[in-house]
């Protein structure tokens, strides 16, 4: 059965490693617990997976970002822009305005030679028997 599958699911994803890709990674969510949207059928996780893909009841293009997201260690947070400096002539703000304004925040910081100090100060964790 998971041969016909794979050969329904190549019309839905070109490539065949990204599509043992996706199937992998979907397998592992349905061993997590995350709800199947097809009949289950005795199927074990990755032929499910493979069956959802191949009737379009997930978005490979879904599956895809999922597992980018899943992979990443380091998520980038979008930041806003620092808003362009005033040209001169323009009026900023009236003078009693400025006891609206929020307080500055500061945050602690600490140098690279503090940070490598602190590190090598740490012990690493004892191992036990139970590994």
């Amino acid at each position: 059965m998971a041969r016909v599958t794979v050969e329904d699911c190549i019309d839905k994803v070109n490539n065949r490693f990204e599509l043992v890709l996706l199937a992998s990674h979907r397998a592992r969510q349905i061993s997590q617990g995350s709800q199947i949207t097809v009949d289950r059928d005795n199927d074990k996780n990755p032929v499910v997976a493979l069956r959802e893909i191949a009737d379009e009841t997930l978005s490979p293009d879904d599956l895809k970002e999922d597992l980018i997201h899943s992979l990443q260690k380091h998520v980038e947070v979008d930041e806003p822009e620092q808003d362009a400096q005033p040209q001169s002539g323009q009026i900023i703000g009236r003078a009693d305005e400025e006891d609206d304004l929020p307080e500055t925040l500061t945050f602690d910081q600490m140098s690279e030679e503090e940070l490598l100090a602190g590190i090598e100060g740490l012990v690493p964790p004892e191992k036990s028997d139970d590994y």
